[in-house]
């Protein structure tokens, strides 16, 4: 996904890549960086004021929110 600017949540970060791992991550595809920014966007203002106890909730709690969004 060229010109993702990121995302962290803890330790995590939204990234783009040429070779997806699902198992230490989700990958995503979008139609357009439009699509792409707008789901950012949302991931931003649901996650800002959240606050997680340890790295494992944070990435399990962002890799199921993805994934009920896209149905990835």
């Amino acid at each position: 996904m060229p010109g993702l600017r990121g995302l962290s949540v803890s330790e995590f970060r939204a990234a783009p890549t040429a070779s997806p791992d699902n198992e230490k991550g989700v990958a995503v595809a979008f139609e357009d960086e439009a699509d792409r920014d707008a789901f950012l966007q949302r991931l931003e203002t649901d996650f800002a004021p959240r606050r997680f106890t340890n790295a494992a909730d944070a990435f399990d709690t962002v890799k199921a929110y993805v994934l009920e969004r896209t149905g990835a």
